[in-house]
């Protein structure tokens, strides 16, 4: 008995253990931001830093569900940018238009999740060039509707950019869509039979097969939950940019998969925490915030964005947790020497 209660502290601890150190070191970048750029931690910093964390923390929130199945999409900059084009495009700046747009722009995120989803769950092909593949197919169709529709008028809708820049409670009207979906997410993958299983499928394939789980089809609904996630981050980023440019998008390629992994999502599969994957987001972008403020040039933001991220690496939850894992776990005696009987 004692043994089972020492076991299952141990597993509980190594399991919580992997999502500490982003709360930690997002506290620490806060205490560094109150010394060397104060003005990080302002109410007009803030204005800032919690519409563009939400749109960092949905994207990788997509990123969380495709890692949670040992997979790498790197196909969220396109997905982006077909939705912010679509949202200008389809709507031309009128808001009666602005509904169908929004739709199109998810109906297209969830079509292009699922047909990496189909390449990698029922063709188990490599995530990573599925993906990297199918995000620049979709980020030249984007460029060319871009070049012939959006150039003439780049704009959002008012009602879209006006609903973006309300406040709530003093906050803005972005950051809290961002935090209902993040609670979504992590009450379906922690107390729904759905989610639940989803989180087996990705521990271990092989022991859900066995258990009559339909583990293909698992890794197409994460794909496609992940486009149309994707998707939600590009509605929102318009909101906020207002207007759609060249560039729009083509800065979340990589820090999804960063903050992903600054969480303490586990690369294996399996185990990841949405809410750990906001604070990522959140420390994420308030690093940029800082950097910014401190007049760093454009190489030294990259060479210190960079450098956090190797930290956080480092200090990833999986490391973190198989040192306390190997820390805990009791140590094993020579066995006992059986006698024979008299």
């Amino acid at each position: 008995m004692a043994k089972a209660i020492g076991r299952k502290f141990t597993t509980g601890a190594s399991v919580a253990s992997r999502f500490i150190p982003v709360w930690v070191a997002t506290g620490a970048l806060m205490v560094v931001a109150v010394v060397v750029a104060p003005a990080a931690l302002r109410s007009t910093s803030w204005s800032f830093v919690l519409p563009f964390t939400t749109v960092l923390a949905i994207a990788s929130l997509g990123q969380m569900l495709v890692v949670m199945q040992a997979g790498i999409d790197l196909s969220t900059p396109g997905v982006i940018a077909l939705g912010g084009n679509l949202i200008a495009g389809l709507s031309a700046g009128s808001d009666h238009k602005l509904p169908v747009a929004i739709i199109a722009c998810l109906g297209f995120g969830a079509l292009v999740g699922l047909v990496n989803g189909l390449f990698v769950g029922l063709l188990r092909l490599n995530s990573l060039i599925v993906t990297l593949a199918v995000g620049q197919v979709v980020l030249a169709w984007t460029s060319k509707y871009s070049r012939d529709v959006v150039t003439n008028q780049p704009n959002v809708p008012g009602a879209l950019s006006s609903w973006a820049a309300g406040r709530f409670l003093g906050i803005s009207a972005v950051f809290w869509a961002g935090v209902v979906m993040t609670l979504v997410v992590a009450l379906a993958l922690r107390y729904s039979v759905g989610g639940r299983r989803f989180q087996a499928v990705g521990a271990n394939s092989t022991a859900a097969w066995v258990a009559g789980l339909h583990v293909r089809a698992y890794a197409v609904l994460a794909y496609t939950a992940a486009g149309l996630l994707y998707a939600v981050a590009a509605v929102l980023l318009a909101g906020v940019s207002v207007s759609i440019d060249p560039s729009f998008g083509s800065a979340y390629l990589l820090a999804p998969i960063a903050a992903v992994v600054i969480a303490g999502a586990s690369l294996a599969g399996g185990l990841a925490s949405a809410v750990s994957t906001w604070v990522a987001a959140l420390a994420l972008t308030l690093l940029t915030q800082m950097l910014v403020i401190m007049g760093l040039s454009s190489a030294m933001q990259y060479a210190v964005f960079g450098a956090a991220i190797i930290v956080g690496m480092l200090l990833s939850g999986d490391r973190v947790a198989s040192l306390l894992g190997r820390r805990l776990r009791p140590a094993q005696g020579p066995p006992a020497r059986q006698t024979s009987p008299q």
